[in-house]
C-alpha cells in the first residue's frame, strides 16, 4: 500500500530525542557523580580543575543536545512570542554561566546544575514523543497492513509485482489466506473476505462477482480475480490514514485558550524570577543564594505539562478510535459534542442499507415455484427492485421467457410456456383488470408501511405478491435507542415521502421525522434545529454535504460519498449507527481527559511556584518536579485506553 508518508513524523521526532536522551546522559552522569563527590564527600577528583572539567563537560549537553530547545528558547526573546522552551533556555543559559563568572566574582557554581537540568528535560521530551509515538502507532499498524506484492494477471500468465507497479485496470489473483492488493471489483469467483481491518466486525463478508473489496483485507476461502479501481494514495485506506493524521494535527477551542495563558504566563514567570532574585539579594544580601532561587523559578515554571495537556489526549483519543474505525478528523467535534441535545440522520444509506430488499412475501403456490417464476422474469430487468426480487429468489438456474417487456413505471410482463406472467404494481393491476381481491388487506399493511408492493400474476390470476422497501440496517434501532436514553432528540430529515419515512422512524424509535426535504433544504432545516440548541447531523450522500457542513458536528457514514466523508468531523468508517453512539462516548471521554489534564497541568505550577520563590526548591529537584508533571499528563492520557466506549 503505497502512502505519501514514509514513517509518521512522531517516529523520527522519538528517534532524534532518544539520541539526543542518551548524548546528555553520557555526559551528565560524570557531572553528577562530580558534584556528589565534591559537595557530599568534599573530594574533588581533578582538584582545581573540577569546576572547569564540570564546565567544558556541561557544554555538549546544553549547547549540543540541547540546543533545539535553547535555540527555540532564545527565539522568543527577540520576536517577543514566548513558549515553555524559553523557560528553560534561560534559566540552564544563566546556571551554565555562574561557572565563567566563578572565575571573577564570587557566586555558587550552577554550570553542572544547568547540565543536569538540560539532561532531565531532554528526558521528558523522549518520554512525551515516546508517548505521543505510540498514540499514533496505529497510523503505523494501517501502513504495515498493506500488501507489499501482487499477482497481476498479464495475458494468461500471472506475474508477481511490486505493489507500487499495479495500475488501474489490471487483473489481480488473490488465493485464499492472501491480502487483497489494492480497492477493486471482483470480476471472477467467489469467496469470503475478512474485512476487520476496516469495519471491526470478526465474520467476513462474502464476495461474489460485481462486488466492491478494499485493499490490505485478507481473502479465505476462495480465488478471487479483482480489477484493480483503486491505487496508492486514493485506495480507502491511505484515505484513512490521511484522515487519522489530520484529526492528530487539529486543535480543540480549549486548546487556544491554553495556548493564550501559556503567551501571558511565560513572561510573567520572566518577570517573577527577575523580581524573585531582586527581592533575595535585598533581604538577604545573598547573590549566589537570590541566583539559584531565581533559576528554580524559572525551571519549576516551564509549562511543558501545560502545552502537552490537550493535544495528548486528543491524539491518544483518535488512536483509539482508529481501532473501533472512527476517525475524528477534527479536533473542536470534541469539545462540541458534548453540547449537542440534538441528533439529525438522513434516512437512506444511514438509517437504512440504501438498497432495496424483499421484507414481505405472499403466495398462493409453492413457494419454490412462486420464486422460480418471479426470480426468472425479474432477472431480466436491471432495476433495483427487480434485483432485490432475484437476490431473494437465489435462483441457481433461470427459467427462458418466449417474450418479454418493461412495463415503464409499472412492471414486467412475459410469456413461458403457455403461460403469461406478469409482475407489476397495484395501477398495472388495474389497468390489466386484474381483481386485488383476497390480497388488498395485505398489500395495503405493506403500502402504510412505507413498502412498494409487487403482485405477481400467472394467466390473469394473482398467485402472491412481494413487498420490497430499503431495509433498516440491522443495529439502527439499537443506536437510536441507546441515544434515546442517553437524553438525545433524534430527528430523521429525508427527501422520501411522509409515509415511508414515518414507518422507518416508527421502526427505529426516531422521535421527529422531517419528510419530502429537497437536498438543497437540508441545511435549512438544520439551521432551524439549531434554534432549539446544538445539533449534530449524521449523513452519507453528496445531497448530505450541505447539512454536514452546517451541523454543530457532522458525522459521515464511511460507505458514503467522497464529498460527505469530506464533509464529516468525525467519520464512521464501519457505516454503523452504534459508531455515532461510541463516537459520543469517545468525544465525551477524550474531552474529560483533556479537563482533567489542564487541571493537573495548572494545578502543578500553582503549588510549585510560591515554593520555587520561597527558596525551598533546589534548581536541579524542580526539574525533576517539571518533568514528573509532563510524565503525570501523558500517564493520564493514556489512561483513556482503558475506557470502554
Amino acid at each position: 500500500m503505497e502512502h505519501k508518508h514514509e514513517e509518521p513524523f512522531e517516529a523520527q521526532e522519538m528517534r532524534l530525542w532518544k539520541r539526543r536522551l542518551w548524548g546528555s546522559w553520557v555526559f551528565a552522569i560524570p557531572i553528577a557523580i562530580l558534584m556528589i563527590l565534591e559537595r557530599i564527600f568534599d573530594f574533588m577528583v581533578f582538584g582545581e580543575m573540577n569546576s572547569l572539567i564540570i564546565l567544558l563537560t556541561g557544554f555538549p549537553v546544553i549547547f549540543f543536545f540541547g540546543w533545539q530547545t535553547i535555540k527555540g528558547g532564545v527565539k522568543g526573546f527577540f520576536t517577543f512570542y514566548f513558549n515553555m522552551d524559553s523557560l528553560i533556555a534561560l534559566g540552564t543559559i544563566i546556571a551554565y554561566s555562574t561557572g565563567i563568572l566563578g572565575y571573577f566574582i564570587s557566586v555558587q557554581d550552577y554550570s553542572g546544575v544547568s547540565a543536569m537540568i538540560m539532561a532531565i528535560f531532554v528526558t521528558g521530551k523522549y518520554i512525551e514523543t515516546k508517548s505521543r509515538g505510540k498514540a499514533t502507532q496505529e497510523i503505523k499498524k494501517l501502513l504495515e497492513l498493506g500488501a507489499k506484492k501482487a499477482r497481476v494477471l498479464r495475458g494468461k500468465e500471472e506475474i508477481e509485482v511490486s505493489i507500487k507497479e499495479v495500475k488501474i485496470g489490471d487483473v489481480l489473483v488473490v488465493r485464499p489466506g492472501e491480502k487483497i492488493p489494492t480497492d477493486g471489483v471482483v470480476i471472477k469467483g467467489q469467496s469470503a473476505v475478512d474485512e476487520s481491518m476496516i469495519t471491526g466486525e470478526s465474520m467476513p463478508v462474502d464476495k461474489n462477482i460485481k462486488d466492491v473489496v478494499i485493499g490490505a483485507t485478507i481473502n479465505q476461502d476462495g480465488i478471487l480475480y479483482v480489477k484493480a479501481t483503486k491505487i496508492g494514495s486514493d485506495t480507502f485506506l491511505a484515505h484513512i490514514i490521511n484522515l487519522v493524521e489530520e484529526a492528530q494535527g487539529t486543535k480543540v477551542p480549549i486548546q487556544k485558550v491554553a495556548d493564550k495563558v501559556t503567551g501571558i504566563f511565560v513572561p510573567a514567570i520572566l518577570i517573577l524570577s527577575v523580581l524573585t532574585f531582586v527581592g533575595w539579594v535585598v533581604f538577604s544580601g545573598d547573590w549566589s543564594r537570590s541566583l539559584g532561587v531565581a533559576i528554580s523559578v524559572l525551571v519549576i515554571a516551564c509549562p511543558c505539562a501545560l502545552g502537552l495537556a490537550v493535544p495528548i489526549a486528543l491524539t491518544v483519543g483518535s488512536g483509539m478510535g482508529a481501532k473501533k474505525g472512527i476517525l475524528i478528523r477534527k479536533g473542536e467535534a470534541i469539545q462540541t459534542m458534548k453540547e449537542v441535545k440534538t441528533i439529525a440522520f438522513d434516512k437512506t444509506g444511514t438509517i437504512t442499507k440504501g438498497k432495496p430488499e424483499v421484507t414481505d412475501f405472499a403466495s398462493n403456490v409453492k413457494e419454490n415455484y412462486f420464486w422460480d417464476v418471479a426470480g426468472s422474469l425479474e432477472h431480466m430487468s436491471e432495476h433495483p427492485i427487480a434485483k432485490a426480487i432475484v437476490t431473494k429468489a437465489a435462483l441457481k438456474n433461470y427459467r427462458k421467457f418466449t417474450s418479454f417487456s418493461i412495463l415503464r413505471g409499472r412492471g414486467l410482463e412475459g410469456k413461458i410456456g403457455g403461460k403469461k406472467i406478469i409482475i407489476g404494481n397495484r395501477t398495472l393491476m388495474n389497468e390489466k383488470k386484474i381483481s386485488l381481491k383476497g390480497i388488498e388487506k395485505k398489500i395495503r399493511e405493506w403500502e402504510e408501511e412505507g413498502k412498494t408492493t409487487m403482485i405477481v400474476v400467472e394467466n390473469a390470476k394473482i398467485i402472491g405478491a412481494v413487498a420490497v422497501a430499503d431495509a433498516v440496517k440491522d443495529d439502527s434501532l439499537a443506536a437510536i435507542k441507546m441515544l434515546r436514553a442517553r437524553g438525545y432528540r433524534t430527528v430523521m430529515i429525508t427527501g422520501d415521502n411522509d409515509t415511508t419515512a414515518k414507518a422507518i422512524a416508527k421502526q427505529v424509535g426516531i422521535d421527529e421525522v422531517i419528510a419530502n426535504v429537497l437536498p438543497e433544504d437540508k441545511a435549512k432545516k438544520i439551521e432551524e434545529l439549531q434554534r432549539r440548541g446544538m445539533a449534530a447531523f449524521v449523513g452519507d450522500g453528496i445531497n448530505d454535504a450541505p447539512a454536514l457542513k452546517q451541523s454543530n458536528v457532522s458525522i459521515a457514514m464511511g460507505s458514503g460519498s467522497d464529498i460527505a466523508i469530506e464533509s464529516g468531523d468525525i467519520v464512521l468508517v464501519k457505516g454503523s449507527l452504534v459508531g455515532v453512539v461510541q463516537a459520543i462516548n469517545l468525544s465525551k471521554a477524550t474531552f474529560s481527559k483533556i479537563k482533567q489534564n489542564l487541571f493537573w497541568a495548572f494545578g502543578y505550577n500553582v503549588v510549585a511556584i510560591p515554593l520555587a520563590v520561597a527558596g525551598v526548591l533546589n534548581p536541579i529537584i524542580a526539574e525533576i518536579a517539571m518533568a514528573l508533571s509532563s510524565i503525570s499528563v501523558v500517564t493520564n492520557a493514556n489512561l483513556l485506553r482503558r475506557k470502554k466506549i
